[in-house]
């Protein structure tokens, strides 16, 4: 569980390096918790402008 965790830190980290905020970025803990764990990292949901930046970042990366 811990390097899951330290995956969304990460995430969270470089994300707000260029300037997007994901509010809800966490480990969905149903697939954290189940018996055999395979974790999966919930974006979860933003605003248009939160979009509109990561539309942006991803555009610039893709050059």
């Amino acid at each position: 569980m811990r390097s899951v965790e330290q995956v969304v830190d990460q995430l969270r980290d470089e994300l707000g390096r260029v300037g997007v905020t994901l509010p809800s970025l966490r480990v969905d803990p149903v697939t954290a918790a189940s018996e055999v764990p395979y974790p999966l990292v919930e974006l979860g949901r933003c605003n248009m402008d939160t979009a509109m930046r990561l539309v942006a970042v991803l555009r610039e990366a893709g050059r």
